[in-house]
């Protein structure tokens, strides 16, 4: 490009991918013990496999039913740049594979000592490198653990946002993405690295351009492009301005659904974005979408309903990160390793203004309240404390629940739930009820490798239809709508799903579909996209 065309646009399908040494970035790649865990007995396990055994991998991701399985995609290829990176973690990482080796060593150190007397004694044992930013307690039932100070390890060496980067490529198929769990992103003739740390600006100033041209020859100089990567780089920008984003001016409230359990709610004075995971436009497909270019210049809110990486999706929050002016996460145990303190987390990495919630606690503005409502179940039995269902309130007058992958295990609670906050209007219901097991997601964070059958037994699980036709019936709503499925195509690299119509989340929900119709509420399962408008309630008009 000339150096006197500085104004370019970021052409809509350029997308980013925010990288922890190659390897897709989710919460529990930022807070350091879990980084640690992760590293250590995910990463470093699945690279030494592909080295030692790279056709079992190449033949495993041929396999439908072995998606989302701990397998490379590269074709059994590229064995030497596989090994070479686990050594540079190694090298690079030392310090987290000690945490990490240390946190299994306190745990072992919890089990063998700590047998319902005083555990002050045992502090003089904790490895040293632990010692300062633990605290060890036992529950009423004396079983003894421990939780981080984990804002002191954010502030320690632990931390290191030099394993922080990120990757630019356009994307030209909804499946041209391998699984983020399974395989590190090699350099490739489509992407261009950057060796930013998340928090840098650059990123707001570079995704800015997709709706307002900017200095590309400032950005070039900022992502230190190199000169065999110029053509490439110049390929992401274009001279053609993007579609004008029409603002929502009625009077009543306007629900467009982006894919997932993306939730898109405004008024004509507000915006909220729920969990926010956005496609791209700009090539061929087969499914309709709505994609950044359908959202607002600000969003006023992003709700976030719990910490996993299909609804905390670094690649379209720092996308989106100039745009937002509040982000509402739910409140963590406070340094219990499998659960993570969200705001500690977006706070570094660089997200300003960050506000907690907890059970039954809400956010008030004129015109809009937003609670947060207890969330059972989809965590595999741990005691994660960071998830919330979000239940809206517009003008008084609209209320839409966002049970978001909730699974009803116990009808009771809504029961409860439904004489403080009464019907809603619209409910958001996550199906996909047969869930990944306990080792899928946690795993590398559990001292002991879980018996199969009690691995099997815990799922990352919503509601069926028996427990999802409890919180309709519950909560009265007029319309129904089941989503957070992962249907959509450009999900898979993401959710590893592929359904059937004999898929059991398919037969449920369907099931749920029906008998909602049955006694007159208006129930669908999403796809794609959905506008849903209220117009002075009760008129409603789908789109």
């Amino acid at each position: 490009m000339e150096a006197t065309q500085n104004k370019y646009y970021l052409k809509p399908n350029v997308a980013l991918e925010a990288l922890f040494d190659r390897w897709y970035a989710w919460s529990h790649l930022i807070s350091p013990a879990t980084a640690a865990m992760n590293v250590k007995d995910r990463h470093l396990k699945i690279m030494d496999s592909y080295v030692k055994n790279p056709k079992i991998h190449a033949a495993a991701v041929k396999k439908p039913e072995m998606l989302g399985g701990p397998f490379i995609d590269y074709d059994g290829k590229r064995v030497d740049e596989i090994k070479d990176l686990a050594d540079q973690i190694r090298d690079k990482r030392a310090h987290l594979l000690n945490l990490a080796d240390a946190v299994n060593e306190l745990n072992e150190l919890l089990q063998v000592h700590a047998k319902g007397y005083s555990l002050t004694p045992l502090y003089e044992k904790v490895p040293e490198i632990l010692k300062g930013y633990v605290e060890l307690y036992y529950d009423l039932n004396d079983q003894p653990n421990f939780r981080f100070f984990e804002a002191l390890l954010y502030r320690s060496e632990f931390y290191d946002d030099s394993a922080q980067t990120i990757a630019l490529q356009l994307v030209e198929s909804d499946t041209q993405r391998s699984f983020v769990l399974s395989t590190p992103r090699l350099d490739d003739e489509i992407t261009i690295h950057a060796e930013i740390p998340f928090s840098h600006s650059v990123i707001d100033q570079l995704f800015k351009m997709k709706r307002t041209p900017g200095d590309y020859a400032e950005i070039k100089k900022i992502l230190q492009i190199k000169e065999g990567q110029e053509e490439l780089f110049d390929s992401f920008f274009t001279l053609e301005a993007p579609k004008q984003y029409e603002q929502y001016t009625g009077n009543g409230i306007r629900t467009r659904y982006f894919g997932h359990a993306c939730v898109l709610v405004e008024t004509n004075e507000i915006s909220l974005l729920v969990d926010p995971v956005v496609s791209y436009d700009g090539y061929e497909n087969d499914v309709p979408r709505f994609t950044t270019e359908h959202l607002p210049d600000e969003i006023d809110y992003v709700l976030i309903t719990h910490n996993h990486q299909d609804h905390v999706l670094f690649e379209t929050l720092l996308q989106l990160r100039h745009r937002i002016k509040n982000i509402v996460v739910p409140s963590s145990g406070k340094g219990n390793l499998q659960d993570p303190n969200l705001k500690l987390m977006f706070k570094n990495i660089g997200f300003d203004n960050v506000i907690e919630l907890d059970d039954m606690e809400s956010v008030e503005l004129d015109k809009c309240v937003i609670t947060g409502l207890p969330f059972l179940g989809e965590h595999c039995d741990l005691d994660v404390r960071s998830k919330l269902c979000v239940h809206v309130n517009l003008h008084n007058k609209y209320k839409v629940l966002f049970a978001a992958d909730s699974q009803n295990i116990e009808p009771k609670l809504y029961e409860r739930v439904h004489n403080i906050m009464g019907d809603v209007d619209v409910l958001f219901l996550g199906m996909e009820c047969d869930g990944a097991p306990l080792s899928w997601l946690y795993g590398p964070l559990l001292p002991k490798k879980a018996d199969r059958d009690k691995d099997q037994s815990r799922r990352l699980a919503g509601s069926d239809c028996n427990e999802g036709m409890f919180i309709v019936n519950q909560f009265n709503p007029k319309d129904v709508f089941v989503y957070a499925m992962g249907l959509e195509p450009w999900l898979e690299f993401i959710s590893s799903i592929k359904y059937t119509n004999e898929s059991r989340p398919i037969v449920e929900s369907n099931l749920l579909i029906e008998k909602c119709r049955a006694i007159g509420i208006t129930a669908e399962r999403l796809f794609g996209e959905k506008t849903i408008e209220y117009f002075e309630l009760p008129e409603l008009v789908n789109n």
